[in-house]
Protein backbone atom coordinates (compact mmCIF):
# COMPACT_ATOMS: atom_id res chain seq x y z
CA UNK A 1 0.00 0.00 0.00
CA UNK A 2 3.05 2.32 0.79
CA UNK A 3 4.00 2.13 -3.34
CA UNK A 4 0.59 2.65 -4.66
CA UNK A 5 -0.42 6.33 -6.34
CA UNK A 6 -4.26 7.74 -5.44
CA UNK A 7 -5.57 9.54 -8.45
CA UNK A 8 -8.84 11.86 -7.88
CA UNK A 9 -9.56 13.14 -11.76
CA UNK A 10 -12.83 14.39 -12.37
CA UNK A 11 -12.48 14.57 -16.20
CA UNK A 12 -12.36 10.89 -17.40
CA UNK A 13 -9.64 11.69 -19.54
CA UNK A 14 -7.38 13.27 -17.23
CA UNK A 15 -7.77 10.46 -14.97
CA UNK A 16 -6.83 7.59 -17.95
CA UNK A 17 -3.57 9.57 -18.49
CA UNK A 18 -2.99 9.97 -14.61
CA UNK A 19 -3.29 5.78 -14.51
CA UNK A 20 -1.48 5.52 -17.79
CA UNK A 21 1.94 7.21 -16.36
CA UNK A 22 1.52 5.67 -13.03
CA UNK A 23 1.12 1.81 -15.15
CA UNK A 24 3.91 2.56 -17.75
CA UNK A 25 6.01 2.71 -14.24
CA UNK A 26 4.12 -0.67 -12.81
CA UNK A 27 3.22 1.53 -9.49
CA UNK A 28 -0.78 0.55 -8.60
CA UNK A 29 -2.98 3.27 -9.32
CA UNK A 30 -5.93 3.23 -7.32
CA UNK A 31 -9.09 5.59 -8.52
CA UNK A 32 -10.51 7.91 -5.92
CA UNK A 33 -14.44 9.20 -6.23
CA UNK A 34 -13.46 11.84 -4.39
CA UNK A 35 -11.52 14.18 -2.05
CA UNK A 36 -13.06 12.20 1.21
CA UNK A 37 -12.04 8.92 -0.31
CA UNK A 38 -9.04 10.38 -1.16
CA UNK A 39 -8.04 11.77 2.41
CA UNK A 40 -9.12 8.00 3.58
CA UNK A 41 -7.18 6.19 1.45
CA UNK A 42 -3.94 8.68 2.49
CA UNK A 43 -4.20 7.73 6.26
CA UNK A 44 -4.02 3.90 5.23
CA UNK A 45 -0.69 4.90 3.12
CA UNK A 46 0.24 5.57 -0.66
CA UNK A 47 3.03 6.85 -2.19
CA UNK A 48 1.58 10.14 -3.98
CA UNK A 49 -2.12 11.76 -4.77
CA UNK A 50 -2.12 12.54 -8.46
CA UNK A 51 -4.68 15.70 -8.93
CA UNK A 52 -6.17 17.50 -12.05
CA UNK A 53 -7.31 21.29 -12.21
CA UNK A 54 -10.77 19.69 -11.72
CA UNK A 55 -9.51 18.39 -8.63
CA UNK A 56 -8.64 22.04 -7.39
CA UNK A 57 -11.89 23.29 -7.57
CA UNK A 58 -12.87 21.21 -4.17
CA UNK A 59 -9.74 23.10 -2.21
CA UNK A 60 -10.05 23.93 0.34
CA UNK A 61 -10.46 20.67 2.01
CA UNK A 62 -11.02 20.21 5.66
CA UNK A 63 -10.24 16.65 6.00
CA UNK A 64 -6.90 17.21 3.68
CA UNK A 65 -5.85 20.07 5.41
CA UNK A 66 -6.04 18.61 8.97
CA UNK A 67 -4.68 14.93 7.59
CA UNK A 68 -1.40 17.27 6.40
CA UNK A 69 -1.53 19.66 9.29
CA UNK A 70 -0.95 15.94 11.30
CA UNK A 71 1.97 14.19 9.24
CA UNK A 72 4.90 13.64 11.39
CA UNK A 73 8.12 14.96 11.36
CA UNK A 74 9.54 12.56 8.65
CA UNK A 75 6.70 13.10 6.29
CA UNK A 76 6.25 15.07 3.44
CA UNK A 77 3.30 13.46 1.25
CA UNK A 78 4.02 14.36 -2.50
CA UNK A 79 1.13 15.64 -4.49
CA UNK A 80 1.48 15.62 -8.88
CA UNK A 81 -1.04 17.91 -10.26
CA UNK A 82 -1.70 18.03 -13.84
CA UNK A 83 -2.85 21.31 -14.77
CA UNK A 84 -3.75 23.97 -17.42
CA UNK A 85 -0.76 26.13 -18.24
CA UNK A 86 -2.33 29.20 -16.82
CA UNK A 87 -3.15 27.79 -13.82
CA UNK A 88 -0.20 29.92 -12.28
CA UNK A 89 -1.94 33.02 -13.14
CA UNK A 90 -5.45 31.93 -11.62
CA UNK A 91 -6.19 32.11 -8.33
CA UNK A 92 -6.03 28.77 -8.33
CA UNK A 93 -2.02 29.35 -7.44
CA UNK A 94 -2.95 29.96 -4.16
CA UNK A 95 -4.72 26.74 -3.71
CA UNK A 96 -1.58 24.76 -5.01
CA UNK A 97 0.86 26.35 -2.86
CA UNK A 98 -1.68 25.58 -0.03
CA UNK A 99 -1.09 21.88 -0.98
CA UNK A 100 2.61 22.10 0.17
CA UNK A 101 5.45 19.23 -1.93
CA UNK A 102 3.55 19.65 -5.58
CA UNK A 103 4.67 19.06 -8.70
CA UNK A 104 2.63 20.71 -11.58
CA UNK A 105 2.73 19.09 -14.85
CA UNK A 106 1.41 21.76 -17.43
CA UNK A 107 -1.18 20.04 -19.73
CA UNK A 108 -0.75 19.36 -22.92
CA UNK A 109 2.46 17.24 -21.58
CA UNK A 110 4.10 14.11 -23.46
CA UNK A 111 3.68 10.66 -21.50
CA UNK A 112 7.27 10.72 -20.41
CA UNK A 113 7.68 13.71 -18.76
CA UNK A 114 4.13 13.02 -16.87
CA UNK A 115 5.95 9.47 -15.61
CA UNK A 116 8.78 11.40 -14.83
CA UNK A 117 6.81 13.76 -12.73
CA UNK A 118 4.81 10.78 -10.78
CA UNK A 119 8.02 8.33 -10.64
CA UNK A 120 10.28 11.49 -8.90
CA UNK A 121 7.10 12.10 -6.23
CA UNK A 122 6.99 7.85 -5.43
CA UNK A 123 10.57 8.26 -5.36
CA UNK A 124 10.61 11.06 -2.93
CA UNK A 125 7.50 9.47 -0.67
CA UNK A 126 9.89 5.82 -0.73
CA UNK A 127 12.69 8.19 0.85
CA UNK A 128 10.55 9.16 3.66
CA UNK A 129 9.24 5.67 4.31
CA UNK A 130 13.11 4.86 4.45
CA UNK A 131 13.87 8.14 7.09
CA UNK A 132 11.15 6.84 8.91
CA UNK A 133 12.62 3.42 9.41
CA UNK A 134 15.87 4.60 10.35
CA UNK A 135 13.97 6.86 12.84
CA UNK A 136 12.56 3.68 14.06
CA UNK A 137 15.73 1.71 14.90
CA UNK A 138 17.36 4.86 16.55
CA UNK A 139 14.65 5.09 18.68
CA UNK A 140 14.49 1.64 19.19
CA UNK A 141 18.45 1.58 19.78
CA UNK A 142 17.95 4.38 22.18
CA UNK A 143 14.97 2.05 24.02
CA UNK A 144 17.50 -0.69 24.40
CA UNK A 145 20.49 1.09 25.95
CA UNK A 146 17.97 2.71 28.30
CA UNK A 147 15.93 -0.74 29.03
CA UNK A 148 19.56 -1.63 29.63
CA UNK A 149 20.90 1.10 32.17
CA UNK A 150 17.31 0.76 33.95
CA UNK A 151 17.66 -3.25 34.08
CA UNK A 152 21.47 -2.54 35.67
CA UNK A 153 19.90 0.31 37.97
CA UNK A 154 16.92 -2.06 39.13
CA UNK A 155 19.48 -5.07 39.49
CA UNK A 156 21.54 -2.59 42.16
CA UNK A 157 18.02 -1.48 43.47
CA UNK A 158 16.75 -4.86 44.11
CA UNK A 159 19.75 -5.94 45.75
CA UNK A 160 18.92 -3.20 48.43
CA UNK A 161 15.59 -4.02 48.34
CA UNK A 162 16.25 -7.30 49.54
CA UNK A 163 18.78 -6.16 52.06
CA UNK A 164 16.11 -3.68 53.46
CA UNK A 165 13.51 -6.15 53.21
CA UNK A 166 15.28 -8.21 55.60
CA UNK A 167 15.74 -6.00 58.24
CA UNK A 168 12.18 -4.60 57.55
CA UNK A 169 10.66 -7.93 58.03
CA UNK A 170 12.99 -8.43 61.32
CA UNK A 171 11.75 -4.89 62.69
CA UNK A 172 8.30 -5.88 61.69
CA UNK A 173 8.30 -9.36 63.40
CA UNK A 174 9.56 -7.49 66.64
CA UNK A 175 6.82 -4.78 66.15
CA UNK A 176 4.27 -7.56 65.78
CA UNK A 177 5.61 -9.33 69.07
CA UNK A 178 5.43 -6.32 70.60
CA UNK A 179 1.58 -5.25 69.34
CA UNK A 180 0.56 -8.73 70.23
CA UNK A 181 1.80 -8.56 73.46
CA UNK A 182 0.14 -5.56 74.08
CA UNK A 183 -3.07 -6.55 72.20
CA UNK A 184 -3.20 -9.94 74.97
CA UNK A 185 -2.49 -7.46 77.64
CA UNK A 186 -5.72 -5.57 76.59
CA UNK A 187 -7.46 -8.11 76.06
CA UNK A 188 -6.46 -9.39 79.78
CA UNK A 189 -7.37 -6.49 81.18
CA UNK A 190 -10.78 -6.61 79.53
CA UNK A 191 -12.06 -9.38 80.53
CA UNK A 192 -10.93 -8.62 83.74
CA UNK A 193 -12.55 -5.40 83.84
CA UNK A 194 -15.61 -7.50 82.53
CA UNK A 195 -15.65 -10.19 85.15
CA UNK A 196 -15.18 -7.53 87.77
CA UNK A 197 -17.96 -5.58 86.19
CA UNK A 198 -20.52 -8.65 85.84
CA UNK A 199 -20.03 -9.37 89.30
CA UNK A 200 -20.56 -6.36 90.86
CA UNK A 201 -23.94 -5.34 88.80
CA UNK A 202 -25.40 -9.07 89.26
CA UNK A 203 -25.05 -8.32 93.59
CA UNK A 204 -26.18 -5.20 93.03
CA UNK A 205 -28.70 -6.40 91.31
CA UNK A 206 -30.06 -8.47 94.08
CA UNK A 207 -29.46 -5.23 96.30
CA UNK A 208 -31.99 -3.93 94.21
CA UNK A 209 -34.58 -6.43 93.62
CA UNK A 210 -34.97 -6.79 97.61
CA UNK A 211 -35.16 -2.78 97.94
CA UNK A 212 -37.68 -3.50 94.86
CA UNK A 213 -40.29 -6.00 96.40
CA UNK A 214 -40.12 -4.61 99.57
CA UNK A 215 -40.78 -1.39 98.20
CA UNK A 216 -43.86 -3.10 95.91
CA UNK A 217 -44.63 -4.47 100.08
CA UNK A 218 -44.35 -1.62 101.74
CA UNK A 219 -46.94 0.06 98.88
CA UNK A 220 -49.67 -2.73 99.63
CA UNK A 221 -49.53 -2.84 103.43
CA UNK A 222 -50.13 0.89 103.71
CA UNK A 223 -52.47 2.70 101.77
CA UNK A 224 -51.36 6.19 102.65
CA UNK A 225 -50.69 8.74 100.03
CA UNK A 226 -47.56 10.10 101.23
CA UNK A 227 -46.13 6.45 101.69
CA UNK A 228 -46.96 5.46 98.19
CA UNK A 229 -45.58 9.08 97.35
CA UNK A 230 -42.01 8.24 98.61
CA UNK A 231 -42.15 4.45 97.43
CA UNK A 232 -42.85 5.29 93.60
CA UNK A 233 -40.18 7.89 94.22
CA UNK A 234 -37.67 5.17 95.95
CA UNK A 235 -38.80 2.65 92.97
CA UNK A 236 -37.93 5.37 90.42
CA UNK A 237 -34.53 5.47 91.62
CA UNK A 238 -34.16 1.49 91.36
CA UNK A 239 -35.54 1.00 88.36
CA UNK A 240 -32.85 3.69 87.18
CA UNK A 241 -30.35 1.32 89.14
CA UNK A 242 -31.72 -1.48 87.10
CA UNK A 243 -30.85 0.25 83.99
CA UNK A 244 -27.61 0.74 84.87
CA UNK A 245 -26.86 -2.96 86.23
CA UNK A 246 -28.46 -4.06 82.93
CA UNK A 247 -25.95 -2.03 80.63
CA UNK A 248 -23.03 -3.47 82.79
CA UNK A 249 -23.89 -6.89 82.71
CA UNK A 250 -24.27 -6.36 79.07
CA UNK A 251 -21.14 -4.91 78.84
CA UNK A 252 -19.67 -7.84 80.76
CA UNK A 253 -20.97 -9.90 78.42
CA UNK A 254 -22.96 -11.65 81.42
CA UNK A 255 -26.45 -10.98 79.73
CA UNK A 256 -27.50 -12.85 77.08
CA UNK A 257 -30.18 -10.22 75.64
CA UNK A 258 -33.99 -10.61 73.54
CA UNK A 259 -35.20 -9.32 70.84
CA UNK A 260 -38.47 -7.86 71.37
CA UNK A 261 -41.32 -5.08 70.25
CA UNK A 262 -39.77 -2.00 71.13
CA UNK A 263 -40.97 1.74 70.89
CA UNK A 264 -37.51 3.16 69.30
CA UNK A 265 -39.13 7.01 70.16
CA UNK A 266 -40.23 5.67 74.10
CA UNK A 267 -36.13 4.42 74.12
CA UNK A 268 -34.26 6.97 72.62
CA UNK A 269 -35.88 9.69 74.79
CA UNK A 270 -35.54 7.21 77.77
CA UNK A 271 -31.90 7.73 77.09
CA UNK A 272 -32.33 11.69 77.12
CA UNK A 273 -30.47 12.51 80.51
CA UNK A 274 -27.94 9.12 80.05
CA UNK A 275 -26.82 10.36 76.97
CA UNK A 276 -25.88 14.17 78.54
CA UNK A 277 -24.25 12.95 81.17
CA UNK A 278 -22.15 10.68 78.58
CA UNK A 279 -21.53 13.90 76.76
CA UNK A 280 -20.54 16.68 79.13
CA UNK A 281 -21.58 20.06 79.53
CA UNK A 282 -19.37 21.17 76.41
CA UNK A 283 -21.49 19.30 74.40
CA UNK A 284 -24.92 20.25 73.61
CA UNK A 285 -27.32 17.19 72.98
CA UNK A 286 -30.45 17.82 70.63
CA UNK A 287 -33.18 15.23 69.77
CA UNK A 288 -35.28 14.97 67.13
CA UNK A 289 -38.18 12.52 67.67
CA UNK A 290 -40.66 11.24 64.95
CA UNK A 291 -44.13 12.38 65.12
CA UNK A 292 -45.59 9.34 64.51
CA UNK A 293 -44.98 5.57 66.07
CA UNK A 294 -41.88 3.89 65.31
CA UNK A 295 -41.78 0.18 66.55
CA UNK A 296 -39.37 -2.41 65.85
CA UNK A 297 -38.25 -5.92 67.10
CA UNK A 298 -34.65 -5.01 68.20
CA UNK A 299 -32.80 -5.63 71.94
CA UNK A 300 -33.57 -2.52 74.12
CA UNK A 301 -30.24 -2.80 75.81
CA UNK A 302 -28.30 -3.42 73.09
CA UNK A 303 -30.03 0.04 71.60
CA UNK A 304 -29.11 1.97 74.30
CA UNK A 305 -25.62 0.13 74.65
CA UNK A 306 -25.02 1.78 71.13
CA UNK A 307 -26.27 5.36 71.57
CA UNK A 308 -23.72 5.20 74.50
CA UNK A 309 -20.95 4.31 72.47
CA UNK A 310 -21.66 6.69 69.58
CA UNK A 311 -22.20 9.46 72.27
CA UNK A 312 -18.85 8.65 73.73
CA UNK A 313 -17.16 8.60 70.38
CA UNK A 314 -18.85 12.03 69.67
CA UNK A 315 -17.52 13.67 72.74
CA UNK A 316 -14.43 12.72 72.38
CA UNK A 317 -14.17 13.91 68.55
CA UNK A 318 -15.58 17.69 69.73
CA UNK A 319 -12.81 18.27 72.55
CA UNK A 320 -13.47 21.94 72.36
CA UNK A 321 -17.66 21.28 72.09
CA UNK A 322 -19.62 20.81 69.75
CA UNK A 323 -23.70 19.79 69.09
CA UNK A 324 -25.28 16.36 68.99
CA UNK A 325 -28.09 15.40 67.14
CA UNK A 326 -30.10 12.49 67.68
CA UNK A 327 -33.27 11.64 65.65
CA UNK A 328 -35.80 9.26 65.06
CA UNK A 329 -37.40 8.85 61.58
CA UNK A 330 -39.77 6.25 60.31
CA UNK A 331 -39.82 5.94 56.74
CA UNK A 332 -40.07 3.45 53.17
CA UNK A 333 -36.98 2.41 51.08
CA UNK A 334 -36.87 0.45 48.22
CA UNK A 335 -34.90 -2.98 47.94
CA UNK A 336 -31.33 -2.22 48.76
CA UNK A 337 -28.12 -4.64 48.94
CA UNK A 338 -29.55 -7.29 51.54
CA UNK A 339 -32.35 -5.50 52.76
CA UNK A 340 -35.90 -5.72 51.40
CA UNK A 341 -37.89 -3.12 50.35
CA UNK A 342 -40.55 -1.73 52.87
CA UNK A 343 -40.84 0.29 55.94
CA UNK A 344 -37.99 1.23 58.32
CA UNK A 345 -36.79 2.73 61.51
CA UNK A 346 -33.95 5.09 60.90
CA UNK A 347 -31.73 6.17 64.19
CA UNK A 348 -29.81 8.81 63.32
CA UNK A 349 -26.57 10.49 65.47
CA UNK A 350 -24.73 13.08 64.00
CA UNK A 351 -22.33 15.26 65.64
CA UNK A 352 -20.22 18.49 64.16
CA UNK A 353 -16.78 17.07 65.58
CA UNK A 354 -13.26 16.59 63.69
CA UNK A 355 -14.68 13.97 61.21
CA UNK A 356 -12.93 10.91 59.73
CA UNK A 357 -10.37 10.85 57.42
CA UNK A 358 -11.90 9.31 53.92
CA UNK A 359 -9.09 6.69 54.11
CA UNK A 360 -10.18 5.12 57.41
CA UNK A 361 -13.73 5.16 56.32
CA UNK A 362 -14.08 1.75 55.37
CA UNK A 363 -12.36 -0.12 58.38
CA UNK A 364 -14.44 2.07 61.41
CA UNK A 365 -16.69 -0.87 61.26
CA UNK A 366 -13.66 -3.83 61.66
CA UNK A 367 -13.23 -5.57 65.03
CA UNK A 368 -10.12 -4.10 67.25
CA UNK A 369 -10.19 -1.05 64.78
CA UNK A 370 -9.11 2.02 66.57
CA UNK A 371 -7.29 5.35 66.48
CA UNK A 372 -7.09 5.53 70.13
CA UNK A 373 -3.47 5.07 72.06
CA UNK A 374 -2.98 1.67 73.07
CA UNK A 375 -4.60 1.17 76.53
CA UNK A 376 -7.34 3.67 75.86
CA UNK A 377 -9.76 1.91 73.68
CA UNK A 378 -10.72 -1.43 72.89
CA UNK A 379 -11.71 -0.79 69.26
CA UNK A 380 -15.16 -3.05 69.66
CA UNK A 381 -17.55 -0.14 70.00
CA UNK A 382 -18.32 0.22 66.74
CA UNK A 383 -17.90 -3.39 65.73
CA UNK A 384 -20.69 -4.20 68.71
CA UNK A 385 -23.24 -1.25 66.83
CA UNK A 386 -22.88 -3.07 63.60
CA UNK A 387 -23.08 -6.69 64.94
CA UNK A 388 -26.34 -5.85 66.90
CA UNK A 389 -27.92 -3.58 64.00
CA UNK A 390 -26.95 -6.53 61.62
CA UNK A 391 -28.33 -9.23 63.92
CA UNK A 392 -31.68 -7.19 63.99
CA UNK A 393 -32.29 -7.71 60.71
CA UNK A 394 -30.87 -3.50 59.72
CA UNK A 395 -28.14 -2.23 58.47
CA UNK A 396 -25.74 0.24 59.94
CA UNK A 397 -24.04 3.36 57.50
CA UNK A 398 -21.29 6.09 58.59
CA UNK A 399 -20.85 9.15 56.54
CA UNK A 400 -18.08 11.41 57.42
CA UNK A 401 -16.02 14.85 56.52
CA UNK A 402 -12.96 15.88 57.79
CA UNK A 403 -13.58 19.24 60.18
CA UNK A 404 -17.39 18.92 59.23
CA UNK A 405 -18.44 16.17 61.55
CA UNK A 406 -19.68 12.22 61.62
CA UNK A 407 -23.53 10.46 60.66
CA UNK A 408 -23.86 7.57 61.84
CA UNK A 409 -27.70 5.73 60.95
CA UNK A 410 -28.81 2.79 62.37
CA UNK A 411 -31.84 1.34 60.40
CA UNK A 412 -34.40 -1.11 61.76
CA UNK A 413 -37.36 -2.93 59.99
CA UNK A 414 -40.49 -1.05 61.11
CA UNK A 415 -43.11 -3.33 63.04
CA UNK A 416 -46.46 -2.55 63.72
CA UNK A 417 -48.01 -0.90 66.82
CA UNK A 418 -48.85 -3.40 69.64
CA UNK A 419 -53.07 -3.01 70.03
CA UNK A 420 -54.17 -2.29 73.33
CA UNK A 421 -55.17 -4.92 75.85
CA UNK A 422 -53.30 -7.72 73.25
CA UNK A 423 -52.01 -9.14 76.71
CA UNK A 424 -53.89 -7.80 79.64
CA UNK A 425 -52.77 -8.00 82.89
CA UNK A 426 -54.79 -10.39 84.88
CA UNK A 427 -56.46 -8.60 87.95
CA UNK A 428 -55.50 -9.11 91.24
CA UNK A 429 -58.74 -10.77 92.59
CA UNK A 430 -58.31 -13.55 89.63
CA UNK A 431 -54.23 -13.92 90.66
CA UNK A 432 -55.27 -14.81 94.30
CA UNK A 433 -57.94 -16.98 93.52
CA UNK A 434 -55.15 -18.98 91.37
CA UNK A 435 -52.65 -18.79 93.92
CA UNK A 436 -54.55 -18.85 96.77
CA UNK A 437 -53.10 -22.26 98.83
CA UNK A 438 -51.08 -23.76 96.31
CA UNK A 439 -47.45 -24.79 96.75
CA UNK A 440 -44.57 -23.30 95.55
CA UNK A 441 -41.16 -24.03 96.24
CA UNK A 442 -38.36 -21.10 95.71
CA UNK A 443 -35.10 -21.93 95.08
CA UNK A 444 -32.49 -18.69 95.30
CA UNK A 445 -29.33 -18.30 96.85
CA UNK A 446 -29.22 -14.74 97.93
CA UNK A 447 -31.36 -15.11 101.72
CA UNK A 448 -32.58 -11.40 101.16
CA UNK A 449 -34.11 -11.36 97.49
CA UNK A 450 -35.25 -15.27 98.52
CA UNK A 451 -37.22 -13.74 101.75
CA UNK A 452 -38.40 -10.85 99.76
CA UNK A 453 -39.65 -13.61 97.03
CA UNK A 454 -41.46 -16.11 99.33
CA UNK A 455 -43.48 -12.97 101.25
CA UNK A 456 -44.70 -11.62 98.29
CA UNK A 457 -45.88 -15.21 97.44
CA UNK A 458 -47.53 -15.63 100.87
CA UNK A 459 -49.01 -11.72 100.16
CA UNK A 460 -50.56 -13.60 97.09
CA UNK A 461 -51.63 -16.84 99.08
CA UNK A 462 -49.65 -19.06 98.23
CA UNK A 463 -47.47 -21.69 100.54
CA UNK A 464 -43.73 -21.22 100.04
CA UNK A 465 -41.56 -23.72 100.72
CA UNK A 466 -37.82 -22.23 100.51
CA UNK A 467 -34.66 -23.55 98.87
CA UNK A 468 -31.07 -22.48 99.53
CA UNK A 469 -29.37 -24.12 96.01
CA UNK A 470 -29.92 -26.60 93.65
CA UNK A 471 -29.38 -29.47 95.94
CA UNK A 472 -31.44 -28.39 98.67
CA UNK A 473 -33.78 -27.72 96.21
CA UNK A 474 -33.55 -31.38 94.79
CA UNK A 475 -33.72 -32.34 98.26
CA UNK A 476 -37.14 -30.76 99.00
CA UNK A 477 -38.80 -32.52 96.09
CA UNK A 478 -37.21 -35.68 97.07
CA UNK A 479 -38.71 -35.58 101.00
CA UNK A 480 -42.18 -32.97 100.25
CA UNK A 481 -45.08 -33.12 98.08
CA UNK A 482 -45.17 -32.25 94.19
CA UNK A 483 -44.98 -28.31 94.21
CA UNK A 484 -48.08 -26.89 92.04
CA UNK A 485 -44.87 -24.19 91.22
CA UNK A 486 -41.55 -23.49 91.14
CA UNK A 487 -39.95 -19.99 91.14
CA UNK A 488 -36.35 -20.67 90.78
CA UNK A 489 -33.21 -18.17 90.47
CA UNK A 490 -30.49 -18.79 87.26
CA UNK A 491 -27.10 -18.11 88.79
CA UNK A 492 -26.47 -20.16 91.81
CA UNK A 493 -23.52 -21.76 93.23
CA UNK A 494 -22.89 -25.63 92.14
CA UNK A 495 -25.91 -26.11 89.76
CA UNK A 496 -27.96 -23.48 87.62
CA UNK A 497 -30.86 -22.96 87.26
CA UNK A 498 -31.48 -24.60 83.95
CA UNK A 499 -29.87 -26.99 85.16
CA UNK A 500 -31.77 -27.69 88.59
CA UNK A 501 -34.93 -27.38 86.10
CA UNK A 502 -33.93 -30.29 83.93
CA UNK A 503 -33.01 -32.52 87.04
CA UNK A 504 -36.47 -31.47 88.76
CA UNK A 505 -38.40 -32.39 85.93
CA UNK A 506 -36.65 -35.74 85.45
CA UNK A 507 -37.55 -36.29 88.95
CA UNK A 508 -41.17 -34.97 89.51
CA UNK A 509 -42.33 -34.38 86.17
CA UNK A 510 -43.61 -30.87 83.73
CA UNK A 511 -44.17 -28.83 86.85
CA UNK A 512 -44.43 -25.10 85.98
CA UNK A 513 -41.50 -22.61 86.58
CA UNK A 514 -40.78 -18.89 86.93
CA UNK A 515 -37.41 -18.25 86.46
CA UNK A 516 -36.20 -15.32 88.10
CA UNK A 517 -32.94 -13.61 87.26
CA UNK A 518 -30.42 -11.02 86.68
CA UNK A 519 -28.88 -12.49 83.96
CA UNK A 520 -29.25 -15.52 82.00
CA UNK A 521 -28.01 -17.75 79.16
CA UNK A 522 -30.71 -17.53 77.24
CA UNK A 523 -30.08 -20.31 74.52
CA UNK A 524 -29.32 -22.82 77.54
CA UNK A 525 -32.76 -21.75 79.38
CA UNK A 526 -34.90 -21.54 76.00
CA UNK A 527 -34.22 -25.15 75.36
CA UNK A 528 -35.78 -26.01 79.12
CA UNK A 529 -38.38 -23.17 79.51
CA UNK A 530 -39.08 -21.02 76.62
CA UNK A 531 -38.77 -17.20 77.16
CA UNK A 532 -42.52 -17.22 78.41
CA UNK A 533 -41.44 -18.17 82.00
CA UNK A 534 -38.59 -15.54 82.80
CA UNK A 535 -38.63 -12.54 85.29
CA UNK A 536 -35.93 -10.01 84.93
CA UNK A 537 -34.47 -8.74 88.03
CA UNK A 538 -35.64 -6.51 89.50
CA UNK A 539 -39.25 -7.07 89.39
CA UNK A 540 -42.21 -5.51 91.06
CA UNK A 541 -44.21 -8.10 92.70
CA UNK A 542 -47.18 -7.67 90.06
CA UNK A 543 -44.80 -8.64 87.21
CA UNK A 544 -44.20 -11.82 89.91
CA UNK A 545 -48.10 -12.03 89.77
CA UNK A 546 -48.73 -12.35 86.75
CA UNK A 547 -46.04 -15.02 86.09
CA UNK A 548 -47.49 -16.81 88.71
CA UNK A 549 -51.13 -16.47 86.73
CA UNK A 550 -49.67 -17.00 83.87
CA UNK A 551 -47.95 -20.79 85.41
CA UNK A 552 -50.82 -22.08 87.00
CA UNK A 553 -53.63 -21.03 85.07
CA UNK A 554 -55.80 -24.02 83.11
CA UNK A 555 -54.17 -24.65 79.87
CA UNK A 556 -55.76 -22.32 77.36
CA UNK A 557 -56.66 -19.27 79.68
CA UNK A 558 -53.15 -17.73 79.86
CA UNK A 559 -53.89 -14.84 77.14
CA UNK A 560 -51.02 -15.56 74.93
CA UNK A 561 -48.57 -15.38 77.48
CA UNK A 562 -46.80 -13.24 79.01
CA UNK A 563 -43.16 -12.61 77.95
CA UNK A 564 -40.09 -11.83 79.82
CA UNK A 565 -41.14 -9.18 82.42
CA UNK A 566 -39.67 -6.97 84.93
Amino acid sequence: MERRVLIHAPDAAHAQALQGAASALGIQAVMCDSLDDMVRRMAEAAAAALLTTASLDALPHDGLQQWMAAQPDWSDFPFVVLADADVHRSEKAALLRGLGNVVVVDRPAAEETLARAVHAAVRQRHRQYTMRQQIAQLEAARAEVQRLNTGLEARIAERTRELAGANDRLMAEIGERERAQAALLQAQKMEAVGRLTGGIAHDFNNLLHVVQMNLDLLGRVSREAKVQEISARARGAVAKGARLTGQLLSFSRKQSLLPRLSDVNALVEGMRELIAVSLGSAVRLEMALDAGPCWAVLDASQLEMALINLAVNAREAMPAGGVLSVATERLPRPASGDLPAGDYVRVRVQDTGAGIPAGLLPQVFDPFFTTKPLGTGSGLGLSQVYGFVRQSGGEASIASEEGRGTRVDLLFPAAAAPRDGDVPAPAEAEVQALAAGRSVLVVEDDADVRRVIADSLALLGCRVTQAADGAQGLDVLVHEARPDLMVVDYAMPGMTGAEFIVQARERVGPVPVVLATGYADMAQVGRVLGTQSILIKPFEISALAACVAQALAPAGTAGGGAGLRH
